[in-house]
């Protein structure tokens, strides 16, 4: 599991969610939508505190953080949160990471 989120992408949190920094957002799957990784699942995003954390990445003041239960989402991913400059909206994109595999 490897997440990545560019310091604009950061800063539209900061915007979207109008929270004086340090804040948490949570990361988590949401069953609704046509999800790309997972069919019928999306990403979605929220204000609150950490419970259990499967992990966690701060980036200017604000602290991404996914539940030890919803880390299933995110195994064997890459998941990268960028600004779409077209739209200006929070861009989500998904990269399978190969499962390591030992040989003797």
């Amino acid at each position: 599991m490897f997440i990545s989120i560019d310091e604009r992408a950061a800063a539209w949190f900061t915007n979207e969610f109008e929270f004086n920094k340090p804040f948490c957002i949570r990361m988590f799957p949401q069953y609704a939508g046509f999800g790309i990784k997972h069919k019928g699942y999306s990403l979605a995003f929220s204000v609150e505190s950490p419970v259990h954390v499967g992990y966690s990445k701060e980036i200017n003041g604000i602290t991404f953080f996914v539940e030890d239960n919803d880390v299933w989402f995110f195994e064997d991913t890459e998941t990268s949160l960028t600004m779409d400059n077209y739209l200006d909206e929070i861009m989500v994109t998904y990269h399978e990471r190969p499962s390591l595999t030992v040989t003797n």
